[in-house]
């Protein structure tokens, strides 16, 4: 799956790009609108992540100059704006789907795949790690043939985990990673979504398990 991310802000789009490739998509990157659309135009994608705020030419403005033009790839607005009038606005002019910053990294994903499956431009499909099954579309676990009850946090860490089971991940990683890029509360909250998918786990017969590296961070390994 091939994404164009249109971001002026060269933050944003570096974590979003590195993200999404993390999650096995090809991700080419423009900063301002006029360079987008020509992007979107000339090339071949499977969805297109759109800032509103755009240097050149808005956000707006590509989306009603793509459908107009008969181009239907699906776009999401990934944006600031959280008005409702900015969000009926968007999708009155051809927008597919409208997530606002801060944002989870894990629902932008969830958000896109959605879009991509409705298109029939892909599907997610499960992940399997040892006895553990991860649905990213239903966003449910199972060990075995038993559902395993999480909280929309703790399924995003897990998620975020499972997807790079054996890499060792930061309390810094899994921030960035689930967290929104503002956050600025206590970064031990990680710990205590660890603890808690841990007893979750626990609890399971040959489960994952997430191993503490002190001083590097937690690692998922297959028990």
């Amino acid at each position: 799956m091939k994404l164009l991310v249109v971001e002026d802000d060269k933050k944003i789009a570096t974590a979003v790009k590195r993200g999404l490739e993390a999650e096995g998509f090809v991700v080419e990157v423009s900063y301002d609108g006029e360079d987008g659309l020509w992007r979107a135009t000339e090339g071949s994608y499977d969805l297109i992540v759109l800032d509103l705020m755009l240097p050149g030419r808005n956000g707006y403005r590509i989306c009603n100059d793509l459908r107009e033009a008969g181009n239907w790839t699906p776009i999401l607005i990934l944006t600031a704006k959280d008005g409702d009038l900015d969000q009926a606005e968007a999708l009155d002019t051809g927008a597919d789907d409208y997530l606002v910053k801060p944002f989870s990294f894990p629902v932008l994903v969830a958000r896109i795949r959605a879009l991509l499956r409705r298109t029939g431009r892909g599907d997610p499909g499960p992940i399997v790690l040892g006895h553990l099954r991860v649905d990213p579309g239903g966003r449910r676990v199972w060990s075995h043939d038993r559902e395993i009850a999480l909280t929309t946090r703790e399924y995003e860490v897990l998620e975020f985990l499972v997807r790079r089971a054996g890499q060792v991940q930061s309390k810094a990683d899994i921030l960035d990673g689930v967290w929104t890029d503002d956050y600025d509360g206590d970064p031990n909250i990680v710990e205590v979504y660890i603890a808690r998918l841990r007893r979750k786990l626990d609890d399971q017969d040959h489960a994952p398990t997430i191993t503490t590296l002190r001083g590097a961070g937690y690692r998922l390994e297959v028990a």
